[in-house]
């Protein structure tokens, strides 16, 4: 079996079908019945929780949870992707839509599997569950109309910064280095183009807070244009 290469074939057809499947997620989302859209939500989060479940444990090796625990941003966004589409309580959808728009696109723009090529298990699994994650988002935010506030955005970087902090610990302490946050991945990454370890995560930091922020304003004063706002 070949081995994944980066923009290869299977890789653009990842990509595409992303794109397609969002775009549909949109229309359903914005013309569906509250029963079908309803529906819609729990087929999506049963189908995230169980692929992210079989994977978990597919991939947990007792020996080597340097690697295996799932303490991954894509190991913890799945579920809360799937509370926000059955629940949409704001910190899930915050979670959701912060993290599945800019972490989960990144994982798919510039995917760090070192792994066969499809219909390798390892392919399969990385690509559907980021591509799963991104779904979520959109069809929540623009589909069902679940927007993001000032809210949700500090509440996603103090979650994100939290996690980020006792990962660096964790790393530290097991020789780890989940997040990337103690070594740049073996792969080629938009780290690349940030600086050495550790300097780079100053300006990884700074493009969150801003990239954020980006994502933030628009529905912000849509909702002062509207008299709706809420923080």
């Amino acid at each position: 079996m070949a081995w994944f290469s980066a923009y290869g074939q299977s890789h653009w057809v990842v990509l595409a079908i992303t794109v397609l499947g969002a775009a549909a997620l949109v229309l359903a989302g914005r013309r569906a019945s509250g029963g079908v859209a309803l529906g819609c939500s729990w087929g999506l989060a049963s189908v995230i929780v169980a692929l992210n479940v079989t994977m978990q444990v597919w991939a947990f090796d007792p020996a080597d949870p340097a690697v295996s625990l799932p303490l991954q941003i894509s190991d913890l966004a799945p579920y809360a992707s799937a509370i926000a589409l059955v629940t949409r309580r704001p910190w899930a959808a915050a979670l959701t839509y912060y993290w599945g728009i800019t972490l989960s696109t990144q994982a798919l723009l510039t995917p760090v599997l070192n792994a066969p090529d499809f219909p390798g298990v390892e392919f399969i699994a990385f690509f559907a569950i980021h591509v799963l994650v991104v779904w979520a988002a959109i069809f929540l935010t623009w589909g069902l109309g679940v927007r993001p506030t000032w809210w949700s955005y500090r509440f996603t970087l103090a979650v994100t910064v939290c996690w980020a902090a006792v990962m660096f610990l964790f790393n530290a302490h097991t020789g780890s280095n989940y997040g990337f946050l103690n070594r740049k991945p073996s792969t080629g990454s938009i780290l690349d183009l940030l600086g050495p370890w550790p300097w780079y995560l100053l300006p990884e930091f700074g493009l969150i807070v801003l990239a954020w922020a980006i994502m933030t304003w628009p529905w912000h004063r849509r909702t002062v244009r509207t008299g709706t706002l809420v923080e």
